[in-house]
């Protein structure tokens, strides 16, 4: 049977090699010869094979061919999962590098290690992103300018409140040539690894009296400011009071490098910080009851186990900010708030907070009921469903002080409160003037005349 099924393959074989030949010339073959013809872009492209130019295999196609700079700052802390992009080098006319950098990881994440970091290495930080979506930070160290952009970014043309696809970080400094102009000059302390660098090498040096931070229990010392015209004409006074008291003894980062005159900017439009606060805050009470330690603060001890996982022993104000939240005068999980286990002491402090910390110095009681509606009828404030339900009562209670009141001295009349609005350092002097109920209180102004008549 296979037998003779033999002769019709030999026959079609023999008919389709007749229908090759015959149409070798004729387009249709030639279109088929083409379509399997190997592609000649491999030969002339051998990168796309995997390999260089040269024949050397490509370690990996993203990676980047941008290099830092040699003299790159190495105080300069740089977020891990970030890749960079392009690279600005100073020219004649502008002594700045410029930096970009893209990272797949959320912008607040970003936000959150800078201000650890700029903190955690000692930058001055003059300037910080208000919340950790987007913003700027701009820093000294050993005379370096830095300054670090944070933009989160999106699909393009994408509908509004999309999620982010990844985050723009742009990193730009003025480097410091003074010590490599100068031959004979001796290493600057930005040259040396400090500890916490990668590159540090030994033990670590104990504090000594020149370098350890400022603390809030040292005798204060009256200072002179020569910007208090700046601040509203109703809180000048209250600045100078506090000043006299020596209240703000523990300068803003801006002042440190001035030389140690008397005379020193406040900076009364600036906004302030939570952790400067709760240094005023400590120190503007225990001024005020200097005669009555009954009702002052008493400061944390660094043996003291920390209740902020990012204020440790070593931070300049841990003892205020740890004093204040194991007096309860913060929230904290000392106090019941399990949600409040970072202190965000580089954030900016806003009107509810400033309300919310300083009532209970005033009332030296337990904070009221409060709900939106007895608030709405005492104050009348058209956003109060704005404001955090924890400040809620301690805004209450701060109506019952009549005149005295922290939002009438500080604020004037409003019928907007704007809680989450930052506090501007005139203001938050302002609420510091004056602790105590409107029949039952003490002023700066009070409190020194009895440090200058003690009898």
């Amino acid at each position: 049977m296979f037998l003779c099924k033999r002769p019709v393959v030999f026959l079609s074989l023999a008919v389709l090699l007749n229908l090759l030949t015959a149409c070798a010339n004729a387009p249709t073959a030639k279109n088929l010869e083409q379509s399997l013809a190997a592609d000649p872009r491999l030969s002339n492209n051998p990168a796309i094979l995997g390999q260089s130019p040269t024949g050397e295999s490509t370690p990996g196609v993203n990676q980047p061919s941008t290099q830092l700079p040699a003299d790159f700052p190495q105080d300069i802390p740089l977020y891990p999962n970030a890749t960079l992009q392009a690279i600005t080098p100073a020219s004649a006319t502008e002594n700045q590098v410029s930096t970009r950098w893209l990272s797949s990881d959320p912008s607040n994440a970003i936000t959150s290690f800078y201000r650890n970091q700029l903190q955690a290495k000692n930058w001055q930080i003059e300037q910080q992103p208000t919340d950790d979506v987007e913003g700027s930070f701009t820093a000294r160290r050993n005379d370096l300018l830095l300054k670090v952009s944070v933009q989160p970014q999106s699909v393009t043309n994408a509908a509004p409140n999309q999620p982010q696809t990844s985050t723009l970080l742009k990193i730009e400094y003025t480097p410091n040539s003074t010590a490599s102009t100068q031959p004979n000059a001796t290493a600057s302390n930005s040259d040396v690894p400090q500890p916490g660098d990668p590159q540090f090498i030994g033990p670590v040096q104990p504090v000594t009296s020149a370098t350890q931070p400022t603390q809030t229990n040292q005798t204060p010392t009256a200072q002179v400011f020569n910007d208090i015209t700046k601040a509203p004409l109703q809180i000048q006074q209250y600045i100078q009071d506090l000043a006299s008291l020596g209240v703000f003894t523990a300068n803003s980062a801006a002042n440190k490098n001035n030389s140690p005159d008397t005379t020193k900017q406040f900076e009364p439009g600036k906004i302030i910080t939570r952790r400067e606060f709760a240094r005023w805050l400590v120190a503007a009470n225990n001024a005020m009851y200097a005669n009555n330690p009954a009702k002052q603060i008493r400061l944390a001890a660094e043996t003291t186990q920390p209740t902020f996982s990012d204020v440790s022993p070593q931070d300049a104000d841990f003892a205020a900010i740890q004093g204040l939240a194991e007096a309860g005068l913060i929230p904290s999980p000392l106090s019941g708030d399990s949600t409040a286990v970072l202190f965000r002491p580089d954030a900016p402090l806003t009107r509810e907070q400033l309300v919310l910390w300083k009532v209970p110095l005033d009332t030296r009681q337990a904070l009221p009921t409060a709900n939106l509606e007895s608030v709405k009828e005492t104050w009348g404030f058209q956003d109060i469903g704005k404001i955090d339900p924890k400040a809620l009562r301690a805004v209450l209670a701060d109506f019952s002080n009549g005149e005295q009141a922290n939002i009438r001295r500080v604020f004037g009349y409003t019928t907007l409160f704007q809680p989450k609005k930052p506090v501007t350092r005139a203001e938050a002097a302002a609420a510091l003037w004056y602790f105590g109920t409107s029949g039952d209180g003490i002023s700066a102004t009070e409190a020194l005349k009895l440090k200058r008549s003690p009898t």
